[in-house]
Parts: structure tokens; C-alpha cells; sequence
């Protein structure tokens, strides 16, 4: 599922990557002197220089919330430009001056959430929005109630996500997107679906607004087996330009409609990130590519590494099930991946790999799970319908 974009117009990717298991759950490392070194991260072209004197400054002044809260959204942007988590954690290790969430500024709250959103800290992301929005002039914190109404989704509370949703006060667009996300999840498709509509109807939407209004569109029409539509909405969503989340999205549909070869072509160009990398894995195997083998093995070593963390298979159970499933042939260990993962992310994706891990075993008790599991969220999707 998509995540609703930032306010400024710029989308927030919100990827889950099968390595993040190494800026979860660790503490942010403060240096003891500005030349220390932690670890050596991925060069990212043209700011380095840069990067070393913002954090000079950083050092000299920690307590500078302009500076800080500039610093560590830097990193998250690093962070979704090359699918290394491990800018996030410097991310946070940025706003080390303020660790009372009480005491902390308003930027410097919604930025710590949104980062443990990013890194998948679900209830945390919720108690510090919580805190920011029960101060006084919540009403103008539009991007927190977004926030809120996103991480509340991926949770499966939906009625919940509502009620941030309606508090989303300034733009139409984001606060009708959010009740239609909601609407459709829980089966009030024809409604959700002329929400969007109209909503794409609006003449001057930029392109990355039509293009998560659409991709939204494509996966309503999918949950919903209308896969004409939702495949028309996804080559929609990728003339408007490059973008990841489409393409990664579209890759899963063609590989459910069996067209793996497809998917391998929709993936084209795009950077080798854990979460691209899985589905030309996926997609490779099932189309017997040439690549197969290479993909495969690079995956595995992937997962090798991110295992090397003891929470990697809570943090990471949807990817590393789709792998043992598709790739490995393991359905006792996708169920096991998979259960882990819903039990703290219930986006319907989880769900989904829940459910064909659940079939794929053969356990009829893990197949009861899953139903139930899916219709105590109140979740309208007829390809997990199909398997329950």
C-alpha cells in the first residue's frame, strides 16, 4: 500500500527493505569526536563533503533544532534514495538531544515518528504523533494527522485511521485520499473508487499527486479482481515517469497474474534495492531468466546478512516469506516468516503472503488463522478470499 505523501508534494516512499533489520531496534551510536568512525555507509554522489560539515556544525551546536531536524532529513532522504536503512539510524542519532518526547520541539516529534515509520516501529511512531497532536494547535498539524492516519492503516485499524483522516485540515485532495484508502480496504469499493476518480478528474495535479492517486486506484481495482483495471492503472501510473513504488507494485501483480517475464521488464532500470531485487528474484525463477541464478544467490546472501541480527525475521518475515515460498520452496518456514510479520503489520500484502504461506503448508489450522485474522481487521480482498 502506498503511503499518503507528505504535504510538501513530495512522496513518501515508506519502502520495507529486507536489510533494515540493521538500523532497528539498536540504539542511535553518538560519537566521542568528529572523526570517529562507526561504520562506512554507501557514498552518495556529490555529498559527502557536504554531509561531513553538517555534521560538524551538528557536533558543535547538537541542540540546534533548525540544524538537526535539517541533518536528519537528509539522511532519510539517503535513506529512500539507496534502500540503506542505516541513514535512518543516523537520522535519528541527529535528534539524540532530545530524547524526552515530551520536551522535544514539534519538527523534531513528527520527525522522529516519521522515521520510525520508516523503519517499520509502528507503536512508537504512534505514541510520539500522539504526544505532538494532543498539544495545543493539533489542528494545524496536517502532515502529523497524515502520518498518524498512514501508520494507523498499516496497523489494520481502520476506524482509527478515519479519525486522523478527518482531522487532516488544509487540502481536500489528502484528506478525501485518506477516507478512500480506508473505504476501499474495508469493501466500499464503488464509493472509494469515484473518490479517486474525481479526485484525478481535478485539472493541475502535479505528477507525483496523479501518480499516487492512480497507484492508489490500481491497487483498489486489484484487491478487488478487476485486473484489466488495475493493470491499466499501473501502466498509467508508470507514463508519468519513473517511480519505484509503481513499478515494484506492478511487478507483484503481473507475477500473481502469472506474466513473470513482464514483471521482469517492469523492473527494468531501476535500482537493486532488497525490495527490487526480491521480486527479480521471484520473478526470475518463475520465468526461468537467464539472471535467475545471479538474483537468487544475491538475495540469499542479503538475507544471510540481515540475519546476522536476531530480530530480522520479525522485522523482515513478509519479505524473507515471499522468498522461501516463491524461490526457496519452504512453505514451513514462509508460514513461520509470515505469522511473525503479522503480528505487528497488517498491510494487505502480509496478509496476502500470510495466506498463501498458510495454503502452500497444507495446515488447515494456519488457513483458519488467516481468516480470522482478516476478517477482525474488516479487510476486503478477494485474492486472499481465493485462498481462504
Amino acid at each position: 500500500m502506498r503511503s499518503l505523501p507528505a504535504l510538501t508534494g513530495a512522496l513518501a516512499a515508506g519502502l520495507f527493505l529486507a536489510c533494515a533489520a540493521a538500523a532497528v531496534g539498536a540504539a542511535p551510536i553518538t560519537p566521542t569526536r568528529d572523526d570517529e568512525v562507526i561504520e562506512v555507509l554507501p557514498a552518495s554522489a556529490g555529498n559527502r563533503g557536504e554531509d561531513r560539515q553538517l555534521r560538524k556544525r551538528l557536533a558543535a551546536r547538537p541542540d540546534d533544532v533548525k540544524l538537526a531536524t535539517a541533518v536528519a532529513r537528509r539522511y532519510l532522504e539517503q535513506a529512500r534514495e539507496s534502500g540503506d536503512p542505516r541513514f535512518a539510524g543516523l537520522a535519528l542519532a541527529a535528534l539524540r538531544a532530545w530524547p524526552d518526547a515530551n520536551a522535544a520541539p514539534d519538527d523534531v516529534l513528527l520527525l522522529r515518528a516519521t522515521l520510525e515509520q520508516y523503519l517499520h516501529e509502528f507503536d512508537a511512531a504512534v505514541a510520539h504523533l500522539r504526544v505532538l497532536l494532543a498539544r495545543p494547535g493539533s489542528e494545524r498539524q496536517a502532515q502529523a494527522w497524515l502520518t498518524l492516519a498512514t501508520v494507523l492503516r498499516v496497523q489494520g485499524r481502520y476506524a482509527e485511521s478515519d479519525d486522523a483522516c478527518r482531522r487532516v485540515a488544509g487540502t481536500d485532495v489528502y484528506q478525501t485520499a485518506c477516507l478512500a484508502e480506508n473505504a476501499a480496504l474495508r469493501g466500499e469499493t464503488a464509493a472509494a473508487r469515484r473518490s479517486f476518480e474525481t479526485l484525478l478528474a481535478a485539472r493541475g495535479l502535479s505528477a507525483g499527486t496523479r501518480g499516487w492517486l492512480t497507484t492508489s486506484l490500481a491497487e483498489l481495482e486489484d484487491r478487488d479482481g478487476r485486473a484489466a483495471a488495475a493493470d491499466a492503472a499501473y501502466r498509467n501510473v508508470l507514463k508519468l515517469g519513473p517511480d519505484t513504488y509503481a513499478a515494484i507494485a506492478y511487478a507483484d501483480f503481473l507475477i500473481a497474474q502469472r506474466r513473470p517475464g513482464e514483471a521482469l521488464t517492469a523492473l527494468k532500470g531501476e535500482a537493486r534495492t532488497d525490495t527490487v531485487l526480491l521480486r527479480l528474484a521471484i520473478a526470475g525463477t518463475l520465468a526461468r531468466s537467464a539472471s535467475a541464478a545471479q538474483d537468487v544467490a544475491e538475495m540469499r546472501d542479503r538475507i544471510a546478512l540481515a540475519n546476522e541480527r536476531p530480530e530480522a525475521s520479525i522485522f523482515h518475515g513478509r519479505e524473507q516469506a515471499m522468498f522461501a515460498l516463491v524461490v526457496e520452496r519452504d512453505p514451513e518456514r514462509a508460514l513461520a516468516l509470515a505469522r511473525g510479520d503479522v503480528a505487528r503489520q497488517r498491510e494487505p500484502l502480509d496478509l496476502l503472503v500470510f495466506a498463501q504461506a498458510a495454503r502452500a503448508s497444507g495446515r488447515r489450522e494456519a488457513v483458519e488463522e488467516a481468516r480470522r485474522l482478516k476478517t477482525s481487521i474488516g479487510l476486503h480482498d478477494r485474492r486472499i478470499d481465493a485462498l481462504l
